[in-house]
């Protein structure tokens, strides 16, 4: 790849918000070093916010909201795999 290529092709970045009290119901300890791994990535930024008045799907299951688009998953590990997919389609 030329210099100019590289100059113009810009990596797009992933938005996570994240729920802090989603994450503290349904983040694993034994996951959380995934987690940090991949959210420091240099094409990922992510937010907690404390609430995000999504009580119901909240309680339910784990969530992101990525790019504006909620997404859901039935456990942590479910839903980490499909934030990598999401970041490799990028």
């Amino acid at each position: 790849m030329n210099f100019i290529t590289k100059l113009l092709k810009k990596e797009k970045k992933l938005t996570i918000d994240f729920c802090e009290k989603n994450l503290d119901r349904f983040l694993t300890e034994d996951l959380q070093n995934e987690y940090n791994t991949f959210l420091s990535k240099k094409n990922i930024e992510y937010k907690e916010y404390h609430c995000q008045s999504r009580c119901e799907e909240c309680k339910i299951s784990p969530y992101a909201i990525v790019n504006g688009e909620f997404i859901t998953a039935k456990d942590s590990s479910e839903l980490l795999k499909m934030l990598k997919n999401l970041q490799k389609d990028k």
